[in-house]
């Protein structure tokens, strides 16, 4: 029988947890956790997955697509508007966004500020 366990948190190395938490809070819309600070920031999600932010020192951005420096991690998110108008948003918010392309019209795969891929993903009619 597998264990029942649910997905309650992903944390992203960073070298500004603040900073980071921002940016993901100005796209998502989501809340500052209270007890952030300038070691662990995060963003509460209600009855969904928290999102942490922890400095490193040293950190590295990934290189993605290439691999010379891992992507760590790689989050999706679903929109309901239109992905054009999401991604100009995002861009003005700080976002990169890579040449490499592979999903098609459908997806977007940007860059957080501090090199983290994200896709972002047209909702299914």
């Amino acid at each position: 029988m597998p264990l029942q366990m649910k997905l309650s948190a992903i944390t992203l190395d960073c070298p500004d947890p603040l900073a980071l938490a921002a940016f993901y809070q100005q796209a998502t819309g989501l809340e500052l956790h209270p007890r952030s600070n300038a070691d662990f920031a995060g963003l509460d999600c209600e009855d969904e997955v928290f999102i942490g932010f922890q400095r490193v020192d040293g950190y590295r951005a990934p290189r993605w697509p290439e691999q010379t420096v891992p992507q760590q991690l790689h989050m999706c998110f679903k929109v309901e508007q239109d992905l054009d108008e999401v991604e100009v948003r995002l861009l003005e918010l700080g976002a990169g966004k890579p040449d490499h392309q592979p999903h098609g019209a459908r997806a977007r795969v940007l860059t957080d500020p501090v090199g983290h891929p994200f896709c972002i993903v047209e909702e299914a009619d």
